[in-house]
C-alpha cells in the first residue's frame, strides 16, 4: 500500500460553502441490511471512503452483487456464496461485525471474524452475542471467529448493559427475522440508528420506537428491495465546524441536519464560536477569543466521542483550563502526545484530559493513530504556525471523503503527498 501524508501550512482563514457526504456510520449499516432481502436495494448519498469500499468487498465476498454509480450503491443479495466474513476484511474495519445479525436472520448461520478497526479501546462485542443468544442463537467463538447458528430465531426481551450503537443495530436486524416480538431496552438512539430503522421500515419491517431507549421489532416479515437516501454525516459536519473555528473565517456547511449536532454546537457556542443554524445548514464564524469549556462524552444525544478529539484542538486555543471526560472509549486519548508535540498542554488523568489553553500551536510532524484523532491533527495543522506533516492518513481516509479537497476549496493550504 502506498502511504500518503498531509502537508499543511497553517494560518489560512477558511471562507466559503462546503457540503458533507453521507454518514459513514449510517451507510455501512444500510449496506449490511441489504443482505436481508434477495431483491435489489438502492442506497443514495454513499460517500467514497475506504470503509464503504471495504464493506463492498465484504458483501461481494458473501456473494452479493454490488455496483456503484456516482454517489449511489446498488446491492442485490440473491443467493450467498458464503456465510463467512473473513479476517482479512474484518480486521480492516470493525463495522464488518454488523453483517452478523442479517446473516443469522436470513440464513440461520454466520461466521464472522472478531473485528479490528480503530485502536481506541476494547469495544467488545459481548452485547451483540448475548442478545443473539437470548434470541435462540447458539454462539461459539474459536480461532478468532464468532460462529452463530440459529435455524429459527425467536423474539426476546433484551436489556443492553450500555446503549451500544453496534449491538442495537445488529439486534434490530436479527429481530426482523425472528418469530414474535423482540423488545430491546436501553437501545442506542443515534440518528444513524434511526436512519437504519427507516431503511428497514421501507423494506417492510415492523419496528416501533426509533430514536427512543426502547425499540420493538415484530417479525418475521417478508422484506423487499427499497430505495433510500442516507442522512448527512454529522461528524464530518462537526469536524468542518471546528475547522472554521480554529482557522478563523466564515464557513457555511450544508448536507447535515443541525438537529443531529445539538450538543457539539452548544459546546462550540459556549466556547465563543458564532454558530447559526437553519434547515440543513450550519454557518460558523471563527477567529475570536475562545473560552475554556468542560465536556463529557456520552451516548446520543450527549456529546459524541467521535467529536472529542476535534474539540480538544479548539480548547487548546482557548483561555483557561478545560476538562474533557471520556466515558465511551477508554483509549481515545492516545493521540494526545501528538498534539503536545505541536505545543498543546494536555495532561491525562485516568479518563479525564486537562487541557490548558496555550493560544497558539506550532507545526510539527505527527502521526494519526486513528480516524478522529487524524482529523484532529489536521485541524491543529490548520491553526498552527508553520508547516505540519500528518502521517498515517489512511485512517482519515476511512471516514472522510476528499477532506483535503474540501478544505482547499475553503482556502486552506493542504496537500496530499506520497511518503518516501
Amino acid at each position: 500500500m502506498v502511504e500518503s501524508k498531509f502537508v499543511i501550512t497553517g494560518g489560512k482563514p477558511l471562507r466559503g460553502r462546503v457540503r458533507v457526504g453521507g454518514a459513514k456510520n449510517s451507510v455501512l449499516k444500510l449496506m449490511a441490511a441489504s443482505l436481508l432481502t434477495p431483491e435489489e436495494c438502492l442506497i443514495h448519498n454513499a460517500p467514497r471512503i475506504a470503509d464503504v469500499e471495504i464493506m463492498c468487498e465484504v458483501l461481494q465476498h458473501l456473494g452479493a452483487e454490488v455496483e456503484r454509480s456516482g454517489e449511489s450503491l446498488r446491492i442485490r443479495a440473491g443467493d450467498f456464496a458464503s456465510r463467512e466474513a473473513p479476517y482479512h476484511l474484518v480486521r480492516r474495519m470493525r463495522a464488518s461485525i454488523i453483517v452478523l445479525g442479517p446473516l443469522v436472520a436470513r440464513w440461520g448461520e454466520a461466521r464472522v471474524a472478531i473485528p479490528g478497526g480503530c485502536n481506541i479501546g476494547s469495544r467488545k462485542i459481548d452485547m451483540h452475542l448475548k442478545g443473539l443468544a437470548e434470541m435462540g442463537a447458539e454462539i461459539t467463538t474459536e480461532h478468532g471467529y464468532v460462529h452463530a447458528c440459529a435455524p429459527r430465531l425467536r423474539g426476546a426481551h433484551i436489556v443492553l448493559d450500555f446503549p451500544s450503537v453496534g449491538a442495537t443495530e445488529n439486534l434490530v436486524m436479527a429481530a426482523v427475522g425472528a418469530e414474535g416480538t423482540t423488545r430491546i431496552e436501553n437501545a442506542a438512539r443515534e440518528p444513524e440508528i434511526q436512519d437504519l430503522i427507516a431503511f428497514l421500515l421501507s423494506m417492510g419491517a415492523d419496528i416501533e420506537g426509533a430514536g427512543t431507549p426502547v425499540v420493538e421489532v415484530t417479525g418475521p416479515t417478508p422484506l423487499h428491495g427499497t430505495e433510500h437516501t442516507a442522512i448527512g454525516d454529522r461528524i464530518e459536519a462537526g469536524t468542518l465546524a471546528v475547522a472554521a473555528a480554529v482557522a478563523g473565517g466564515e464557513v457555511a456547511i450544508e448536507g447535515a441536519d443541525p438537529g443531529h449536532l445539538g450538543m457539539p454546537l452548544e459546546k462550540l457556542r459556549d466556547a465563543g464560536v458564532e454558530i447559526e443554524v437553519g434547515g440543513e445548514g450550519i454557518r460558523v464564524r471563527g477567529g475570536g477569543a475562545y473560552r475554556s469549556v468542560d465536556l463529557a462524552t456520552l451516548p446520543y444525544p450527549g456529546f459524541p466521542t467521535d467529536m472529542q478529539p476535534q474539540m480538544m484542538v479548539l480548547l487548546s486555543l482557548a483561555e483557561g483550563i478545560s476538562v474533557i471526560t471520556e466515558n465511551v472509549f477508554e483509549s481515545r486519548f492516545m493521540f494526545v502526545d501528538e498534539l503536545n508535540r505541536m505545543g498543546c498542554d494536555i495532561a491525562i488523568e485516568g479518563h479525564h484530559a486537562v487541557v490548558k489553553g496555550v493560544g497558539r500551536l506550532s507545526g510539527a510532524e505527527v502521526s494519526a493513530p486513528d480516524l478522529r484523532a487524524g482529523a484532529a491533527l489536521v485541524l491543529a495543522g490548520l491553526a498552527a504556525e508553520g508547516e505540519t506533516h500528518v502521517l498515517d492518513i489512511h485512517h482519515v481516509d476511512r471516514g472522510y471523503e476528499r477532506l483535503e479537497e474540501k478544505l482547499t476549496s475553503l482556502g486552506a493550504d493542504i496537500r496530499r503527498e506520497t511518503v518516501d
